[in-house]
């Protein structure tokens, strides 16, 4: 078995009774310069085998060990991405990027050059726009057909909870003043009830994402979960949570496996997504399969851990369901109304899956706990750690009740980035805005509260995420002002929940998530050491080791 001495750096455990480290994971509280902190570890084999200084590393391990000068270098239990999309992160990074184009203009030029680069591709793909780009944050076909007429466009917005089009792809995609909208959608019309190029909800899900998968060769995808991997490991992330797992994902997932001598490069647990088809037998069945896929012996490295229910949209597109009307006057109607939620959780619950619920509105994250609730009553005591993910704008109250019932808080800083935040405070537009992704709110209140991304709804660097998380700023423009910095939460307690506590929430917090004797040797290098130089300091940082399992999986090296 080998032993190898990792020392000379700055050991941040994560462990919630951690004083040693310099900071308490529970309070935040910080000693002086790290006064107290371990400065090495010694793993054995896939373990984590000693925590401690320098010299009691060396008098453990012995003079036969292999050992690895941090040179300085913070070390962190390795960032587990507890909500994101792999295969689309993959083919995200992959498409023309829009999120910094601040200006229609910018938008249609970067488009028009994706298309002169490479003028036979028979579609061009883009990601990330912003509401608040976008004249009157009303995207139309015109706009994009004014930079590229000649083939069909298809841009995800920034919470790909919406899809722009062209009219090249709204006639390639068959959509008429006669098409209906799908359940949980709408084709944004205008006044002569054409389609506007603007498809919301499930109206992109259902019509748009499997004509385009349709087109997507195993090669493309293949290519793509290729980019997700190698973009997760350089970002220092050891295991991921997929939060919308289908047959495309899974056969992906096999065949890298067999690219990767027979497992996944990273962990990964995945919840697989359940569609309304406005039928609870419907609904049922595919609860059913995956309670069949959850008890498979997949591909290792990859298991079915729950189901996934989007229970309503996004606050930037009006769609979150809110227990008050937007400035504009207007609602989101729930995607999962309680009827046809309330059954197939509780058959989720009964079959032991872990069950996670989208709800950003605070109506929406209501409908979600009373789901649970009633399942909670239909099945009675059973082990369980259900989640709702986002809570972006949630009532007074509602931290409590997630705590009373067991219930995970999935959270997402970059996601509050000051740089996309200004079209969700309008369309809010009242003192809502001033809670929201209350982040201490469920520290306080005693629940579980893990941090992950979301990619490619946000970046997926995990450095980028804790500043956010700590300074309620802009990892895409550092010299915005902060939204509600009374809400930022202190160092320690943000990698904490972007590790211990985002292993916790799917089951792992008993062998990973910590830097203890015991616990398996994941963990990531940051070249810098944040508690010392700063939280700007994280703008620039880099991870220069991940290891999983005790293997060296990225060195920047």
């Amino acid at each position: 078995m080998t032993r190898t001495i990792f020392h000379g750096g700055r050991v941040f455990t994560a462990a919630p009774d951690d004083t040693a480290s310099g900071a308490d994971a529970v309070t935040g509280a910080t000693a002086a310069a790290g006064a107290g902190a371990p400065t090495a570890l010694v793993v054995d084999g896939d373990r984590i085998a000693f925590v401690g200084d320098d010299a009691g590393a060396r008098d453990f391990a012995g003079d036969d060990a292999q050992r690895v000068d941090l040179a300085g270098s913070l070390v962190v239990p390795g960032f587990v991405d507890s909500h994101t999309h792999l295969v689309m992160m993959g083919e995200a990074l992959g498409k023309v990027e829009l999120t910094s184009a601040k200006t229609i203009e910018e938008i249609q030029q970067r488009l028009a050059a994706a298309r002169a680069a490479d003028p036979d591709a028979p579609r061009v793909l883009g990601r990330g726009w912003l509401f608040d780009s976008v004249p009157g944050g009303t995207p139309t076909a015109a706009m994009i057909d004014a930079a590229v007429a000649d083939a069909p466009v298809y841009l995800d917005a920034n919470d790909y909870h919406s899809v722009w089009v062209n009219s090249a792809a709204l006639a390639e995609l068959g959509i008429t003043r006669d098409t209906p909208d799908p359940i949980g959608g709408r084709i944004v019309r205008d006044e002569a009830g054409e389609a506007t190029g603007l498809l919301l909800e499930t109206a992109g899900e259902q019509i748009v994402w499997p004509f385009l998968a349709e087109q997507t060769s195993d090669a493309d995808r293949d290519a793509a979960i290729d980019r997700a991997f190698a973009a997760y490991l350089e970002a220092g992330v050891t295991g991921a949570v997929d939060m919308a797992f289908d047959e495309v994902g899974l056969e992906t997932l096999e065949r890298a496996a067999e690219r990767h001598g027979g497992a996944l490069p990273l962990r990964i647990a995945a919840h697989w997504f359940i569609r309304n088809v406005g039928d609870e037998r419907g609904n049922v069945a595919q609860v059913e399969w995956a309670a069949e896929l959850a008890a498979r012996s997949l591909v290792p490295g990859l298991r079915v851990v729950g189901v996934k229910f989007i229970v309503d949209g996004v606050i930037d597109a009006c769609t979150a369901t809110m227990s008050e009307p937007y400035s504009n006057g207007s609602n989101g109607d729930p995607i999962w109304p309680l009827a046809d939620l309330a059954p197939a959780v509780a058959a989720a619950d009964a079959a032991g899956l872990q069950v996670a619920l989208h709800a950003i509105g605070d109506a929406a994250s209501g409908i979600a706990l009373d789901a649970v609730e009633a399942a909670i009553e239909a099945n009675g005591d059973l082990p369980r750690r259900h989640r709702v993910e986002h809570l972006e704008y949630a009532a007074p109250g509602t931290a409590e009740r997630l705590a009373r019932l067991g219930v995970t808080a999935s959270m997402q800083p970059v996601h509050t980035d000051a740089a996309v935040r200004p079209n969700w405070n309008a369309m809010l537009g009242d003192e809502r805005v001033e809670r929201g992704f209350a982040w201490p709110e469920y520290e306080a209140a005693g629940a579980l509260l893990a941090f992950s991304t979301d990619a490619p709804t946000a970046p997926y660097s995990a450095l980028h995420n804790l500043f956010v998380a700590v300074t309620r700023g802009s990892a895409l423009d550092p010299e915005l002002a902060p939204n509600e910095p009374h809400l930022a939460l202190p160092l320690a307690s943000a990698i904490g929940h972007a590790t211990r506590d985002s292993a916790a929430s799917v089951g792992d917090g008993d062998s990973l998530g910590v830097i203890a004797p015991g616990f398996t040797a994941d963990f990531a290098v940051i070249d810098v050491d944040p508690f010392t130089a700063g939280d700007r300091s994280l703008l620039d940082a880099r991870v220069v080791r991940t290891v999983i399992e005790g293997r060296t999986v990225f060195s920047a090296e």
